[in-house]
């Protein structure tokens, strides 16, 4: 059984919420656009999300606990943005094909390893042809012993797991980080999805 995501908001037992954007993306945005609509999927208090509508995009949030959606909804403007309750990978014929990127940071680190082609099949679903997709994934966890989020991925897992649906971009190892990060244990990925998938 997966973690309970919405008692963990009920509770505030969040420690992955920095109260924050993420550094990398706040860094990315200074250097280079992400316009047009974006999907943030597992977005939590949607700090992420508020980030990127203010730098231009129209923005949903998505995550699947109902407590993270009502308190993002109270935190700043909802301008540019829209919040829903969902599970990114169930099938939603209303997210199909509707987005020109996808930005991640804590959404494939929460879920189950095995859980991770499901995961691209969803990505590929949400994305317009040929549309963006830009990650920040966790290559190391300190102390992780495999049973409890965020599980890391490796570099060769990343490739193994899209490069048959996408162009890798760039990639690197932000220089930018919450200060409870140690360098190099997260990896900036840039992503083009392939015609055809």
């Amino acid at each position: 059984m997966g973690k309970d995501w919405n008692q963990a908001y009920l509770t505030g037992d969040c420690p992955w919420d920095k109260g924050a954007a993420a550094p990398p993306l706040r860094a990315y945005l200074a250097q280079s656009q992400i316009t047009g609509t974006v999907l943030v999927p597992g977005c939590g208090l949607g700090h992420d999300v508020r980030l990127l509508a203010q730098a231009g995009a129209l923005v949903t949030g998505l995550d699947s606990a109902p407590k993270a959606i009502e308190l993002a909804k109270g935190i700043g403007s909802l301008d540019r943005i829209d919040y829903q309750v969902g599970d990114f990978l169930a099938f939603n014929p209303a997210l199909v094909e509707g987005y020109d990127w996808v930005f991640e940071h804590t959404c494939l680190c929460a879920l189950e390893p095995k859980q991770r082609q499901n995961y691209v099949d969803a990505l590929c679903r949400v994305l317009k042809p040929q549309a963006d997709y830009l990650a920040i994934f966790y290559i190391q966890v300190e102390n992780y012993d495999g049973s409890d989020p965020p599980h890391p991925i490796t570099r060769r897992e990343i490739d193994e797991l899209f490069k048959s649906r996408f162009h890798i971009l760039d990639a690197r190892v932000p220089k930018e980080s919450y200060s409870s990060r140690p360098y190099g244990c997260e990896l900036l990925m840039h992503m083009q999805k392939r015609l055809g998938h």
